[in-house]
């Protein structure tokens, strides 16, 4: 038997079959009746009929990783939130323009699939996609043999969603006297992980080890997932309408360069650290490395998953209704366009010329 065979390389075509098998109740779960064709096609098929019921539709898309957050995954064995990270960094940028999502797919690359572990990825997927009323229509395992390791993998993945062209959120809503308020996050979400392993690695904290502080192991407290916000700000978005102005994702670059990309030119907000105290991962954090909290604003979203520019007058009301619904919300900033203060503030990002924001005063204690 010749030695130059698939398998001799190192690719396991039978093991990526038996990791569609274990996975595809889950995918299944997530299809209504505009997916067709089922798990396994060549190309997933959504029916856009339904986009007919509106008067002009805008389709919004986004795709992203979840970052070296799998290296702790991998660390620990423990895959089944990596998918609900996944969900969280792609559907949720979907909702800030005000997009309601339709469809999904995914892409893992690994060393050597090992199906159990793909399943269980999947399934964390699928969970946090019928949790966003997502449809997980397709998929991609590539197995990447003598390019990642044997226990190495990562993911993306791509989602679409729908808007009614004179109900997207953006910078072009938001007027001098809008407030912001702030929507908490689940703790580190996806970002900033590069860090947070530099920290613990040159302090010799391993993930097994208990944390004081969180009552948990650093293994637990770090896999926390990702916060999904797109069902509750969909609702909000159908409740208020046109008293909700603009949204931001804080993701990469932390709370002022991602609420300064969803502002007009010209516009600038101060935003209130008073107003909150961050979880103790980010202090403990700090204090490990000897850091400021304010050292790392550009990197971690410190307590902040989501922004939310809104009418004055519907402010407390929303508030109200987001903190009802389990998401702790309150006010951080209000908009402003004339004459801002001296001082440096963090101007647009990513390539957008958006407004300026910067973050004043000094966080609450812990609590």
């Amino acid at each position: 038997m010749s030695s130059h065979t698939y398998a001799a390389a190192g690719v396991d075509t039978a093991a990526g079959d038996r990791a569609v098998e274990l996975m595809k109740s889950a995918v299944r779960a997530t299809h209504g009746p505009e997916v067709q064709g089922g798990v396994g096609g060549f190309a997933g098929l959504f029916d856009a009929s339904a986009l007919r019921g509106y008067a002009h539709p805008l389709l919004a898309t986004s795709t992203d990783g979840v970052g070296t957050k799998v290296a702790i995954a991998q660390a620990l064995d423990v895959h089944d939130t990596i998918g609900h990270d996944l969900v969280g960094m792609v559907v949720d940028d979907i909702v800030v323009v005000g997009a309601k999502p339709l469809f999904m797919t995914d892409y893992i690359a690994c060393g050597k699939v090992h199906p159990e572990r793909i399943a269980a990825i999947v399934r964390g997927i699928a969970e946090a996609c019928t949790l966003t009323g997502t449809a997980l229509v397709g998929g991609e395992t590539a197995e990447h043999p003598g390019l990642l390791g044997p226990d190495d993998y990562d993911v993306a993945g791509a989602a679409t969603g729908v808007v009614e062209a004179d109900r997207m959120l953006g910078a072009d809503r938001v007027r001098d006297g809008d407030v912001v308020l702030a929507l908490a996050s689940s703790g580190l979400h996806s970002n900033g992980f590069s860090l947070v392993r530099h920290i613990l690695a040159g302090a010799g904290v391993s993930y097994t080890d208990t944390a004081a502080d969180f009552g948990r192991t650093w293994g637990e407290e770090l896999l926390i997932p990702t916060r999904l916000y797109t069902t509750p700000l969909l609702g909000i978005a159908d409740a208020f309408g046109e008293r909700l102005h603009a949204l931001s994702h804080v993701t990469g670059g932390g709370i002022a360069a991602n609420l300064a990309r969803v502002l007009p030119q010209g516009s600038w907000a101060e935003v209130d650290r008073s107003t909150w105290s961050p979880a103790a991962v980010f202090r403990v954090l700090g204090d490990i490395a000897g850091t400021s909290l304010e050292s790392s604003e550009g990197t971690w979203n410190l307590g902040i998953g989501f922004l939310a520019i809104v009418d004055p007058a519907a402010a407390s009301e929303i508030s109200v209704a987001l903190t009802a619904g389990g998401i702790d919300t309150w006010q951080v900033a209000e908009v402003r366009t004339g004459a801002r203060p001296e001082g440096e503030f963090e101007e647009g990002a990513k390539g957008v010329d958006g407004g300026a924001v910067r973050l004043v005063g000094t966080y609450r204690e812990g609590e």
